[in-house]
């Protein structure tokens, strides 16, 4: 059973990942599609992934030789080249004690030898074969995943503005409990206890890791937990990249198409002109936007003029409203 102990301030520091990490994504898929217990209908695609791999990637192997990787792999960034260079300003410390960890007296590749030194050279070794893992593995999948992952948020976001942080939070772990400012969540793995200690929780959905949540604790920053979401099943190639028909499904089309319109300011008037539905009907979607916190309404005298929020423009994803010309 995993604990995670949240003070006060903790929650006010929970927060959801506005979007996916690619390195953070890619660590999840590879530990699947070596992981045999995702049963048989992840066979097919740990075959076609393991298949797929091509030799620049082997040296990510040699990081894991009991499948164990080093910590100082787990970074967040919103792109691969962000989340590298985190990884490569790890102390020198961390990184020899990180290898030490999970090599033991096991024999270590050249390369390996060399990362513990700081060798610019196996620096860019580790580089380049993440790059080559994530261009066959998530690269022609990514669109899929970045919906995916505004689907996940915007679900968390409206769970959270209709019924509270504590059960948004574990609305994302059936079966978990929130207890005395302990969240309890059964059945992920070995027991452990995670103190947050007012440093706050990072929430990020995986969409290719069914087994489980992921947790990097690292001394002094905000832990991050990676928790799987999804289909589950991992995302294929060629799916759809426009998210609205799930967004339809969540809001209902017509209040999709409010929040779209609310990029900018608009009178209830306005709204419902656009809307093709009368003021009531309007003013009754801006109010369930604006209680999901999607939406501001702002009054001046008899004037009201309604607005979407930063939230609003994450969730809508910037498309067109439906049927706009």
């Amino acid at each position: 059973m995993l604990r995670v102990h949240f003070t006060a301030t903790d929650f006010a520091r929970l927060r959801f990942a506005a979007r996916p990490a690619p390195l953070q994504e890619l660590h999840a898929a590879l530990a699947t599609a070596v992981d045999p217990r995702g049963g048989p209908l992840f066979a097919p695609w740990r075959g076609r992934v393991l298949r797929s791999l091509p030799a620049a990637a082997g040296p990510l192997a040699d990081l894991v030789p009991g499948g164990r990787p080093p910590s100082f792999l787990d970074v967040l960034g919103d792109t691969l080249a962000d989340g590298f260079e985190r990884i490569r300003a790890t102390a020198p410390g961390i990184v020899r004690a990180e290898l030490e960890r999970v090599h033991g007296a096991l024999p270590a590749p050249r390369w390996i030898h060399g990362l513990h030194e700081g060798d610019g050279a196996a620096w860019r070794t580790l580089r380049r074969a993440q790059q080559a893992a994530f261009d066959t593995v998530l690269a022609p999948v990514w669109p899929a995943v970045q919906d995916l992952h505004r689907e996940e948020f915007a679900r968390y976001a409206l769970a959270a503005a209709e019924h509270g942080a504590a059960a948004a939070l574990t609305g994302l772990a059936p079966g978990s409990r929130l207890h005395g400012g302990v969240w309890e969540w059964p059945g992920a793995g070995p027991a452990r206890d995670v103190v947050l200690g007012g440093r706050g929780l990072v929430l990020l959905p995986t969409f290719h890791h069914p087994g489980g949540p992921l947790l990097q604790d690292a001394p002094g920053r905000p832990a991050v937990l990676t928790y799987p979401a999804g289909p589950g099943l991992p995302p294929a190639a060629g799916r759809p990249e426009d998210p609205s028909e799930a967004l339809a499904a969540v809001l209902g089309r017509t209040r999709l198409d409010a929040l779209r319109l609310l990029a900018e300011p608009r009178s209830t008037t306005g709204l419902a002109r656009a809307l093709r539905v009368s003021n009531a009907t309007a003013s009754a979607h801006a109010a369930a936007l604006r209680a999901a916190g999607l939406a501001t309404t702002a009054r001046t005298g008899r004037s009201v003029t309604h607005r979407r929020t930063a939230l609003g423009t994450l969730v809508a994803g910037g498309g067109p409203p439906y049927g706009a010309p």
